[in-house]
């Protein structure tokens, strides 16, 4: 069952991957020459949706296999789905209109407060129950 959640992990990673690569298409589009991070409005929304990607995925990686390890795997890779779904919600409306991206946001949120709390609850009790842990 980890099998699924390495490869949840490699969709989540391909998917910032693709934020990138929006960047990259942006700084063509609106002649933003590298370092430079600021520009027209439209490139700096590009720019807020990779770097708020990341910010998150330091986060729901490492809980995301918490869950897998100490709850479920299979319920570890929904949560990586749809916190991959919300991410994408959470660009699509970044990019037409940063007031609009609430929705996304607080999906890929709950996925990934769901897979921290889980896995630690998990852990604790794996603590106490002889599952595991040292």
């Amino acid at each position: 069952m980890t099998a699924l959640v390495a490869i949840v992990t490699v969709l989540v990673l391909l998917f910032y991957f693709w934020t990138c690569v929006g960047v990259g298409k942006a700084r063509r589009t609106y002649e933003v020459a590298a370092p430079t991070m600021t520009g027209p409005p439209e490139f700096e929304r590009a720019v807020r949706v990779q770097a708020n990607t990341l910010e998150w995925l330091v986060i729901f990686l490492p809980a995301m296999w918490l869950f897998a390890a100490y709850v479920l795997p299979i319920g570890a890779a929904l949560l990586g789905l749809a916190w991959i779904g919300g991410r994408y919600i959470y660009m699509q409306a970044y990019i037409k209109e940063p007031k609009s991206r609430s929705t996304g946001f607080a999906i890929q949120g709950l996925a990934t407060a769901v897979a921290l709390f889980g896995g630690l609850i998990g852990a604790v009790v794996s603590l106490f129950t002889g599952g595991g842990g040292s």
